[in-house]
């Protein structure tokens, strides 16, 4: 069979690649890469810069793969909608194999793909392999979708069955003779208007698996405490790498599993699973994309403030560890988590500003932009999710600071006004000693937590009509 195998942004690798394990077991192989404009078009790659460099590394990687393997990845520009079934007629392909996405817009693309493919009596065929699991099949006792992560969590980890990650093919066959192949050349950032940043994480397959490696050896049996350091690399940093493909999850379940690492390898497994719901959530409600989990948030009383909107995006809040979040995001394309889930916090609750506005910022700047683990972490925080955090817990910014990051190391890379300002300090610069003062040019808060706290209890309850148990 001549198999056309679909590389779409989410699978950027040849290991544990199901679609390009059935071509190559079928015959001949096509590796392909669509230049949609829904993603590459200027316009548009400029409002992901970090992705799209990301997402750039990984492509190059993926094609310089291909090529050492015997094969060439083929990259045409075109709306996905209509290039691929137009290239399948064109080079007289059996079928077309690629992983599914669970994002709405991906399943609508799909759906028209296939149809077309359909007319002209080409299989499309769409594997597992975005997620452990297969979304939509995970369910509770009365066959519907877990609305709690706790059952869900048990209910997966007890599917879980799962067989070894696919290696690499050793070797792929040359692109078959006959079909005239068209092809550009993979753009770079200078092409799509964008700046290389030089503090983002390297793309690319070799670089995932280095990173994992490294967090296997060391980080992960401390992943329990570490994770919610913020002054500490016990983190994973592969999010990205999940992100688009460049290691199949399955790939990192299986490399945390072998580690043995007690605690932290079963909280950093956990978090896996974290992501698994996430997913599933997603595909059993497309609308959450644009609209609140729970109803009743959906006319929530967000209040519209430009100036404390544009002091959050800035880092000028006169909060410390969340002023480092937003600059971390900007400059590195990436914000710990615990720095997140405070940033986050802060600007639903403290500003009382829409959780959407910041759900967007960050799939803007991040380059682990994941739509459906972005939408469920704000909506986690903002309290109008599924199994989210309740709405009355509202994260006192200074004390998280000063639990997370005691001496200050992860302020003082972000904040360089705060680099003198002593440790007692650091997470209250507003209380040293007008005198005293070594802050340079760092406000002073622009909403005191005690207030801002009651204001937005105060809101929540008056239109929810509820108040904390």
């Amino acid at each position: 069979m001549r198999s056309i195998v679909w590389f779409r942004g989410k699978d950027l690798r040849v290991a544990d690649h199901g679609p390009l394990a059935e071509a190559v077991a079928s015959g001949e192989v096509i590796p392909l890469f669509v230049l949609d404009p829904y993603f590459f078009a200027p316009e548009r790659a400029r409002e992901l810069p970090h992705r799209m460099q990301f997402l750039l590394d990984s492509l190059r990687a993926l094609e310089a793969n291909l090529a050492y393997l015997g094969s060439r990845l083929l990259v045409v520009p075109g709306r996905s909608v209509e290039v691929v079934p137009r290239l399948a007629a064109q080079w007289k392909a059996d079928q077309v194999l690629a992983h599914r996405w669970v994002e709405p817009f991906g399943r609508e693309r799909d759906r028209r793909v296939g149809e077309a493919l359909g007319r002209d009596g080409i299989a499309f065929r769409l594997f597992e392999g975005e997620t452990l699991l297969p979304p939509g099949s995970v369910r509770n006792g009365q066959g519907a979708m877990f609305r709690v992560f706790t059952p869900f969590g048990r209910a997966a980890g007890a599917k879980l069955d799962l067989g070894p990650a696919l290696s690499a093919p050793r070797a792929l066959p040359p692109l078959p003779d006959g079909p005239a192949f068209e092809t550009v050349p993979i753009p770079t950032m200078e092409d799509l208007g964008l700046a290389l940043n030089a503090d983002l994480q390297a793309g690319g397959e070799k670089a995932g698996r280095d990173r994992l490696k490294a967090f296997v050896k060391g980080p992960i049996g401390n992943y329990g405490v570490d994770r919610d350091r913020m002054d500490r690399p016990g983190t994973s940093r592969i999010s990205a790498d999940l992100k688009f493909g460049t290691l199949s999850v399955l790939t990192v379940w299986q490399a945390a599993w072998a580690a043995e690492a007690g605690e932290g390898g079963r909280r950093f497994l956990n978090e896996l699973l974290w992501r698994e719901f996430s997913h599933h959530l997603l595909w059993e409600w497309p609308e959450l994309l644009e609209k609140p989990f729970r109803a009743d948030f959906g006319a929530f009383p967000w209040r519209m403030d430009a100036a404390a909107w544009q002091a959050w995006t800035e880092g000028r809040t006169g909060y410390p560890v969340v002023d480092a979040a937003a600059r971390q995001l900007r400059a590195e394309g990436f914000v710990h988590n615990r720095a997140r889930m405070v940033a986050a916090s802060f600007l639903t609750k403290h500003l009382l500003l829409d959780y959407r506005l910041g759900e967007a910022h960050y799939l803007r700047w991040l380059t682990d932009g994941d739509w459906a683990q972005n939408s469920s972490g704000w909506q986690w925080s903002a309290g109008c999710g599924c199994d989210a955090q309740p709405w009355f817990r509202i994260f006192n910014p200074t004390a998280q600071g000063q639990r997370f990051d005691p001496k200050g190391v992860y302020v003082k890379r972000w904040v360089p006004e705060l680099a003198d300002c002593p440790t007692a300090f650091i997470h209250e610069p507003w209380k040293q000693p007008r005198g005293q003062r070594t802050r340079r040019d760092y406000p002073d808060p622009i909403v005191d937590h005690a207030l801002a706290r009651e204001r937005f209890l105060a809101t929540a309850k008056g239109h929810l009509g509820q108040g904390p148990a």
